[in-house]
């Protein structure tokens, strides 16, 4: 069985860690793909990365300074973020350790596939972003089969905990004997699937430390109920992914807004809903000197970049 997930945005380097970085299956590949970005001027790649003028100068530094075969970090120690935080790899014991290096991959813009030792640098490239390449117009045609081909090669299951973004890249391929069991965590609305992106981030994180932790093998008996408050149950997994294969559906929804009022209360908006008590006026946001329009703060909340308050 593999099991694969998402990537964060946020990354950092971490040299204090006993473990030696291996190299990355698709290495090569990556440094193509940083050559391409590294051609594109200031305006080119805030438009490709989608992002702040601050954050897209933060990246160019990273392309500029950083070496993909030196100062690496162990991909899952690496990526910063709400599902590797409830992962917390940093804790894993040795037992651990050996269950994710043999089944959990991290599927990347940049690396592909990467391995949970697997040496990496902080980069910024979406797998939805439009960067023409030798293969293409994007890096699903730059990707291609590799990436599947890549996980089947030693098993036939594939246990998807990532978002479609990365799992659309994978699940086009699947033929013959291969299953990829998707798992789609959320609130059942009226008989209708509700994903909620904070929740569900906090969910996969969980769901790998606790493979780890029981040395699940196969699909099995797949059941935990964790701190997020969700229950993974392996028949209802199996049930919302032929729901959500057949469908044609995309089931994940992971623009939520989360704002916390005056008296600490939390809000969670799903970013729609949020722009329009925006643009109405029922809420207002409080600036700060990072962002100079409002098309580029709202922009920054859609990327969940933006940290601020509000008043509402």
């Amino acid at each position: 069985m593999k099991i694969i997930i998402s990537p964060a945005k946020k990354m950092k380097i971490r040299q204090d860690e006993p473990m030696v970085p291996e190299i990355p299956k698709f290495l090569k590949e990556a440094g193509y793909l940083r050559g391409l970005l590294r051609k594109k001027n200031l305006e080119e790649l805030r438009k490709l990365w989608q992002c702040s003028e601050k954050i897209a100068k933060e990246n160019i530094l990273r392309l500029e300074e950083l070496d993909l075969e030196k100062n690496l970090t162990p991909a899952l120690l690496s990526y910063e973020g709400i599902q590797y935080q409830y992962m917390a790899p940093q804790v894993f014991s040795e037992e651990q350790w050996r269950y994710v290096n043999r089944h959990l991959r991290i599927l990347s813009g940049l690396y592909g596939v990467l391995a949970p030792t697997d040496g990496v640098i902080p980069y910024r490239l979406e797998m939805q972003a439009k960067l023409e390449n030798r293969e293409g117009k994007d890096l699903y045609a730059f990707w291609g089969r590799k990436l599947y081909e890549e996980l089947i090669k030693e098993d036939e299951l594939i246990l998807n905990l990532a978002s479609k973004e990365y799992s659309k890249g994978i699940e086009k391929y699947r033929e013959g004997s291969v299953k990829i069991l998707t798992c789609v965590f959320g609130e059942l609305v009226h008989g209708r699937i509700k994903v909620k992106g904070t929740q569900a981030k906090m969910a996969r994180g969980e769901m790998v430390r606790w493979l780890a932790e029981n040395q699940i093998q196969d699909s099995g008996q797949i059941r935990n109920t964790g701190n997020a408050k969700l229950v993974y149950r392996l028949e209802d997994l199996i049930r919302w992914s032929e729901e959500y294969n057949s469908s044609g559906e995309d089931l994940y929804d992971e623009n939520v807004i989360v704002c916390r009022d005056k008296d600490g209360r939390y809000h969670y908006y799903y970013f729609d809903d949020f722009l329009a008590l925006f643009e109405s006026g029922q809420l207002t946001a409080r600036f700060n000197d990072e962002y100079h329009t409002q098309a580029e703060f709202l922009n920054d909340l859609s990327e969940k970049n933006a940290e601020g308050g509000y008043n509402g």
